[in-house]
């Protein structure tokens, strides 16, 4: 396992590091009763998988307060304590933004403050290594009805977190560009957050509007979703489409549907070609793929068992991707 540094801040992290969403199991959005969780996870298993990475040096863990409402969060300190995992060896991450309890928008200072705290009482911690802002809509509801800008007050709460010795390097995740360019100037984040893979490389890709973001600012990137939640380890047949279990994100995914993974069945057998055909080998190429951008210092596969961890760390020892690779890659998925 190799590692690399989060911003300017010292913080190190496994190139390889897990995403935990999968460890919440079912959830339900209290907005609109969507499902944003995934089905539900055998602890035994979780814990099996966590040991897995940490044999294999993976010390990057990336939580939410919403995933599975603090399921995950209390699950992973649960499995740290229960495995004797010296904390100050890992870095654990978790977000505030999409669960708001019982306030009336999740942004408002004294709700990130709360969240922070019911975080580090789920964890079983008294700092959050990588404290991320979910999302980069700060303009929401107040008590009296009228909406207003949070972001400004949202940021002096988390950095008021790092000055309390809570927090040690703040993050933000976004959906948008525009989200990303609005909002980081005024958070001024070690690390930013989304969606990185060979299907979709917009916040990675070189000369884009994020990378000289961060450039300016001295972010790193964590890349999430780089097996795509398992279509590009071509584990979903067409034919006989995969069905998804009440509260589980992926039933809401058109690319799930028997046209879209049939279109995509051609990209595969000639990605397979360049890389391998077997599960392990198609899941190292995604990760180094990602790995392979400036700015990225990790990317965080989910798993829920020790098969699936294994299958994650693949590639933690093998060369980086050639530049002719990852060149490879984007077209073929242009």
């Amino acid at each position: 396992m190799r590692y690399r540094s989060v911003g300017k801040t010292g913080i190190k992290v496994s190139e390889i590091g897990f995403g935990c969403w999968t460890m919440g199991g079912p959830n339900w959005s209290t907005a609109n009763g969507q499902p944003i969780g995934w089905a539900d996870v055998n602890e035994e298993d979780v814990l099996q998988g966590i040991k897995t990475g940490l044999d294999a040096g993976v010390n990057h863990w990336d939580n939410a307060d919403v995933y599975g409402n603090g399921r995950a969060e209390r699950l992973l300190g649960n499995c740290f304590r229960k495995l004797g995992v010296k904390r100050a060896d890992q870095v654990i991450a978790t977000k505030v933004g999409h669960f708001k309890g019982t306030a009336v928008f999740a942004y408002e200072p004294v709700n990130i403050r709360h969240q922070c705290e019911q975080s580090l009482r789920n964890l079983q911690t008294d700092v959050i290594d990588i404290y991320y802002f979910h999302h980069g809509t700060f303009v929401g509801p107040t008590i009296a009805g009228p909406e207003r800008d949070y972001l400004h007050e949202a940021a002096d709460t988390m950095h008021a977190l790092v000055r309390e010795g809570k927090v040690r390097a703040i993050g933000q995740s976004a959906y948008t560009e525009e989200d990303f360019e609005r909002v980081v100037p005024v958070v001024k984040p070690d690390v930013l957050q989304n969606k990185a893979n060979m299907r979709y490389d917009l916040f990675i890709r070189t000369g884009g509007r994020v990378p000289k973001l961060m450039e300016k600012f001295g972010c790193s990137f964590v890349g999430f979703g780089p097996l795509d939640q398992g279509i590009l380890l071509d584990k979903f047949d067409p034919e006989n489409p995969p069905k998804f279990a009440e509260g589980d994100y992926r039933n809401n995914r058109k690319d799930m549907l028997p046209e879209a993974l049939r279109a995509l069945k051609p990209k595969m057998a000639t990605l397979k070609q360049r890389f391998g055909s077997s599960v392990p080998d198609l899941s190292s190429a995604a990760c180094r793929f990602v790995l392979a951008h400036p700015h990225v210092c990790s990317t965080i596969p989910g798993f829920r068992n020790a098969s699936q961890a294994a299958c994650n760390v693949r590639g933690a020892d093998a060369p980086p991707m050639t530049e002719a690779d990852v060149e490879f890659c984007h077209a073929l998925f242009a």
